[in-house]
């Protein structure tokens, strides 16, 4: 073999040695994880958090997370216990899955350190928002009040609590007979989008009693017959039921035992403008929901039209015991 060759052949062979050296040297590296500077904390989630974490980077040794937390279902505020913890690529916590923070400070702040493979350091500083389902507990029926009629711009529209008409109802299961009626709210579970839900009990008061809502057939002008009119007015399901409160549409859902779903409001104390000189004044709280009903010109001004046929806006006063 001619020297040239045999020149050539080793440059060759020095090159694809060094070639590998260096593939060597470099998978060595990643399997120590001496490329790895990363120290973050990708997502965290508390037993009764509300929600998802707000996680931010302020710089290479400061973090901050802010959390919101069901502060009512947590039974010591100095032990929130954490349910997940994701970590950048083989970093390490302080604290992990089944381990508490300690939340139980004017500032509501607790820390997590996370580390690099390398052994830099990230301090997040975690904080705590405090959420409570202001539906949980018991409220009492206070009254049924109603805005409805057909064309209230030609003077159509009424507002009338229901037993301003007393004739309009059958004495022994009228509206007034859940006005000593209890609704208990209990909180069951959180979704991850901050909905809440649980059940609800409406409970007949010492009279056992719920409301038939029958419009009797003396007060219908059109065939002198009942009306069941419970597909407008039973949207609280007598006995239990469960709920659902929608935070971003700002509605709570009701479902009975059959499935059948009744979507309202929980409004605040103050008087809601009805138009056409119309108004409702809730005192404490009201479980409101809208009523498509039907418009009928030929028995405008009756009572029959705003209970029956055009029905509008109904609410459902309560007040909070506890």
């Amino acid at each position: 073999m001619q020297p040239m060759k045999i020149t050539r052949y080793f440059i060759c062979f020095l090159a694809v040695s060094l070639m590998l050296s260096c593939v060597k040297d470099m998978q060595d590296e990643l399997n120590k994880g001496a490329w790895n500077h990363e120290r973050s904390i990708i997502s965290l989630k508390f037993k009764n958090q509300v929600g998802q974490a707000e996680i931010k980077r302020v710089d290479e040794s400061k973090g901050e997370v802010l959390v919101t937390l069901n502060v009512g279902a947590i039974e010591d505020i100095s032990k929130v216990e954490i349910e997940s913890i994701v970590l950048s690529y083989h970093a390490t916590s302080s604290v992990g899955k089944g381990q508490t923070l300690d939340f139980n400070n004017p500032e509501r702040k607790a820390s997590i350190t996370v580390a690099s493979p390398l052994g830099e350091e990230r301090q997040y500083v975690v904080y705590a928002n405090e959420f409570r389902e202001t539906l949980e507990g018991i409220w009492s029926i206070d009254e049924f009040v109603l805005y409805g009629g057909t064309g209230p711009e030609y003077g159509g529209g009424r507002v009338y609590s229901f037993m301003d008409k007393p004739w309009c109802w059958y004495d022994e299961f009228a509206p007034s007979v859940e006005y000593d009626n209890t609704l208990e709210f209990t909180l069951e579970s959180i979704t991850d989008d901050g909905n809440t839900m649980g059940t609800c009990i409406n409970r007949p008061g010492s009279d056992g009693k719920y409301a038939d809502f029958i419009f009797k057939a003396s007060s219908n002008p059109e065939n002198g017959v009942d009306v069941d009119k419970k597909d407008y007015y039973r949207k609280i399901p007598e006995g239990e039921s469960q709920w659902i409160r929608n935070y971003a549409t700002g509605t709570i859902t009701f479902i009975d035992k059959d499935g059948k779903e009744s979507t309202g409001t929980l409004e605040n104390a103050g008087t809601y403008d009805m138009g056409y000189n119309h108004s409702v004044t809730v005192a404490n709280n009201a479980f409101a929901f809208n009523i498509n009903g039907v418009d009928d010109w030929t028995y405008i001004y009756t009572d029959y039209d705003v209970f029956v046929k055009k029905a509008r806006k109904y609410f459902i006063m309560v007040t909070k015991q506890e």
